[in-house]
């Protein structure tokens, strides 16, 4: 490495300035404690794998426990209370108002599963009722979906902020999801938006390569599947509107596999 060239009479003047403007010492704006030593970067990383291990611990215990109570759910009904009653999500501790659990029909042929409640849904205890959940609603009915689905999201708190569930938090919650499907026992799922369908479906493909694209959800217990649909999300047909036309042609997909199914 080549030093850069240094010019000792504009260095000396450059002191004398200082010095005639009356600086005899050089500090920092604020006390630096130069006896600390920061831990070596093995140490570091034991510290993040500990820590790991530690909420991992804990979120094993919450999924154990969500398990436990929607496998005493014998009714949708007795689902949303268990849902209600449950502290081991970390999103119920972050501000949410209420969990929200579901709307729509109990008998329906379509399970719809979005991301998560945002502020309109937390206000109002249901989901997908905002602007996104009312033009979800609008091209359901065009599709002939109107009063056939059961919608449903993979969490049931708030995030804050609006921001996109963790796999965390996702994970603690799908032990309900699936006890909502048991039940449902639908002829279709309609996963709405990336985070939905990477969840349910357990991939990491982006939603612009799995919409439109049927699948099948299967659980390891109960012997439970059913086809599932990825489709974008209303909150980004808000911005984009032209994605529309994407998801009407997902929608006549599903209204088609429906008569299919008889």
């Amino acid at each position: 490495m080549t030093l850069p060239h240094l010019d000792t009479a504009a260095a000396e003047s450059l002191l004398a300035f200082w010095r005639d403007a009356g600086v005899d010492a050089c500090f920092e704006d604020a006390p630096v404690d130069r006896t600390h030593v920061a831990p070596p970067p093995a140490i570091k990383a034991v510290a993040r794998a500990t820590a790991s291990i530690v909420a991992t611990a804990h979120s094993g215990d919450a999924v154990a426990e969500a398990r436990r109570l929607a496998a005493g759910a014998d009714t949708l009904e007795a689902l949303g209370a268990a849902i209600t009653g449950f502290e081991g999500c970390p999103l119920r501790g972050m501000g949410a108002q209420q969990a929200v659990f579901c709307r729509g029909n109990p008998q329906a042929e379509v399970l719809v599963i979005g991301e998560g409640p945002g502020a309109e849904e937390d206000a109002r205890g249901q989901p997908f009722v905002g602007k996104a959940g009312k033009l979800l609603d609008r091209m359901l009915a065009e599709a002939g979906l109107e009063g056939r689905v059961f919608i449903t999201n993979t969490v049931f708190w708030r995030p804050p902020g609006n921001r996109t569930p963790t796999p965390a938090e996702q994970a603690v919650c799908a032990p309900f999801v699936e006890r909502a499907f048991v039940l449902l026992k639908p002829k279709a799922v309609l996963l709405v938006g990336a985070a939905a369908s990477k969840s349910v479906l357990g991939v990491d493909e982006g939603i612009m390569r799995l919409r439109g694209q049927w699948k099948e959800w299967r659980l390891a217990e109960g012997a439970v599947s059913a086809p599932a649909l990825p489709t974008l999300h209303p909150a980004f047909l808000l911005r984009q509107p032209l994605a529309k036309r994407q998801v009407w042609a997902d929608l006549l997909s599903l209204a088609a596999r429906l008569q299919v199914d008889g």
